[in-house]
């Protein structure tokens, strides 16, 4: 509704309990029902009828959180009539359910569908869950020859398929060049795995076998040992020996230009007699890059 001139003041008005005068006391607390009365705006609000004459606010009186004060002392006999409140302050109270809607909250941030109120009064994006998952495999179904061998874009491809099972990345994915640097999408904290499975020819004699994740945080140009997991293996009951080895860990991207990792299967001989075991078609080496946080 529109109005000409000043739109009225709109609250609760209302008559305060009746005060009982002290001899030689200027100042009296004001309640509401028995409750000490603050819900107001400023002191011309108030109409103070004493010994049947309206005073003048400020004046004559004077108001201050639930205490009001007269300008001088009253004694036996004065009569504090009434005193009225005029349009105060309204409390709320408890909204009914289903009532208030985002526009009326005052808490910062983008409020829809999305997001959620935070403690501090701020709103907030609600976790997706995982944010990326990826894996790669090596192709070959079996690698020979080697003492160490890095796992790289030309020998490895990313994990569609294996058994009967189907896999798509989860966000955006890693990368991987031809040195075997791979590059991770955003900064946080992911749990990486290295997964290598050896063959071990019949009556082979082999010191160890292993799985090392290696890392820079320049890009490459100082590499250093992550984590590593060896085993010792030999094969001498003319049978092949299948060694497994998993090699994790924990590892912060702060920088995505600079921060990143390579995976190398070792092993103490370069002999045929040791193998790496590719894809055929179950995974056997391969590594797998989820971002926790």
């Amino acid at each position: 509704m529109a109005y000409i001139g000043k739109q009225p003041v709109i609250g609760n008005f209302v008559k305060l309990d009746a005060i009982s005068v002290v001899n030689g006391q200027a100042s009296y607390t004001m309640q509401n029902g028995g409750a000490n009365f603050t819900s107001y705006a400023n002191v011309n609000q108030f109409l103070v009828s004493l010994n049947g004459i309206l005073q003048s606010p400020t004046d004559s009186f004077t108001v201050s959180g639930s205490t009001i004060t007269f300008a001088s002392n009253l004694v036996t006999g004065d009569v504090i009539d009434f005193i009225i409140v005029l349009g105060n302050t309204l409390d709320v109270g408890v909204p009914s359910d289903n009532t208030v809607s985002l526009a009326k909250l005052t808490a910062t941030g983008t409020k829809d569908a999305t997001t959620f109120l935070r403690g501090d009064n701020t709103f907030a994006e609600a976790g997706g869950g995982i944010e990326e998952v990826d894996c790669f495999g090596v192709n070959d179904l079996n690698i020979n020859t080697f003492t160490s061998y890095t796992l790289t874009s030309s020998n490895t491809s990313r994990i569609s398929s294996f058994s009967n099972q189907t896999f798509s990345k989860t966000g955006t994915g890693i990368t991987i060049d031809s040195n075997g640097k791979v590059a991770f999408p955003s900064t946080g904290t992911y749990y990486i795995t290295f997964d290598t499975m050896f063959s071990v020819l019949s009556t082979t004699s082999v010191e160890w076998v292993g799985g090392i994740i290696r890392g820079t945080t320049d890009d490459g140009s100082n590499i250093y040992d992550l984590a590593e997991n060896f085993t010792n293996s030999s094969s001498s009951s003319g049978n092949t020996d299948l060694v497994g080895i998993t090699t994790s860990l924990l590892f912060t991207v702060s920088d995505t230009s600079n921060d990143k990792v390579y995976f190398q299967a070792v092993s103490a001989t370069s002999a045929n007699a040791i193998r790496l075991g590719g894809s055929d078609p179950t995974l056997k080496t391969k590594f797998t890059i989820i971002k926790l946080v």
